[in-house]
């Protein structure tokens, strides 16, 4: 079984954790397009896979001072297009799916160098170290049908946890995150049978530079291992250990306007989609009352 929607583990998310005014709210619009090979258990039913995979994701968060720090919640609802092929079971086979994919919140915060400030104490405010922590949570909201091997949606919760160290030196920023991700059970995969899967330890670790006040850019790397499945008892040979690098660069167009590119490929690909992937994403912010 595979989901074509994204997965925690493989996030490059540079400037997850610097800090805001409270009161900010961020809509933002973002499309990924993803090409590439797609590597199951060797031992299963489907080999010589590739497919493209389209992801539009709405997400809105806000700003917020928590305990007297700098905080943030997000929702995320995405979209997915995905066209696969490659042989099951020795013949020529494909799949196209769309629909909604598993619905994701996040609750962030920061636990050192970055109390909850206004406007204008953050513009005084020099931030030199900081100490974040999040959890996010994918709820089972995405399509799925237990009949079939590839599906949009999980049909499970699973609960991320990260902490993360950004340390400012002059024009340069250096971001390094290390996480883990727990999952639920699938009570109905495949006609009814339960799949569970092992915990996925991930890092993440990005260089930023500020070119000028609207716009950075960032070199970006991470590694996931773990998330080995078990299905009706019979562990599975998909034990992940998979790295993607890429850049970032976002630009404010606008004071309320932004623009974010990113591109990335696979560097390190055992189990999963060896995908290069493209996107770009608008956001529209304001601010309103604490």
């Amino acid at each position: 079984m595979v989901s074509v929607g994204g997965a925690f583990a493989q996030e490059l998310i540079p400037a997850a954790y610097v800090p805001a005014p409270v009161g900010i709210n961020l809509v933002s619009l973002a499309v990924a397009n993803n090409r590439g090979e797609i590597s199951f258990d060797p031992s299963g039913p489907i080999d010589d896979a590739s497919g493209e995979i389209l992801i539009s994701t709405l997400s809105y968060g806000r700003t917020l001072g928590l305990f007297g720090r700098a905080a943030s919640v997000t929702v995320v609802m995405p979209y997915v297009v995905g066209n696969l092929e490659g042989r099951y079971l020795g013949e020529p086979a494909d799949a196209r799916r769309s629909g909604t994919a598993d619905a994701v919140a996040r609750l962030g915060i920061n636990l050192y160098g970055a109390p909850a400030m206004s406007p204008e104490e953050f513009a005084t405010n020099r931030m030199k170290t900081l100490l974040g922590a999040s959890v996010t949570i994918s709820a089972p909201t995405g399509q799925y049908d237990p009949n079939r091997l590839i599906n949009i949606g999980t049909n499970r919760w699973s609960v991320k946890t990260q902490l993360a160290v950004v340390r400012a030196v002059g024009k340069w920023s250096f971001d390094g995150y290390a996480g883990v991700t727990l999952f639920s059970t699938n009570t109905d995969f495949a006609g009814g049978v339960d799949r569970e899967q092992d915990p996925i330890y991930s890092s993440q670790f990005h260089v930023r530079y500020l070119f000028r006040s609207d716009l950075w850019g960032a070199a970006d790397a991470n590694f996931w291992y773990g998330g080995r499945t078990t299905v009706d008892g019979v562990q599975s040979d998909d034990l992940q250990a998979n790295s993607r690098v890429g850049l970032t660069l976002l630009w404010r167009v606008a004071p309320k306007h932004s623009l974010r590119f990113a591109v990335s490929r696979g560097a390190l690909t055992r189990v999963g989609g060896d995908f290069v992937s493209f996107g770009v994403s608008y956001g529209y912010n304001w601010r309103t009352a604490r």
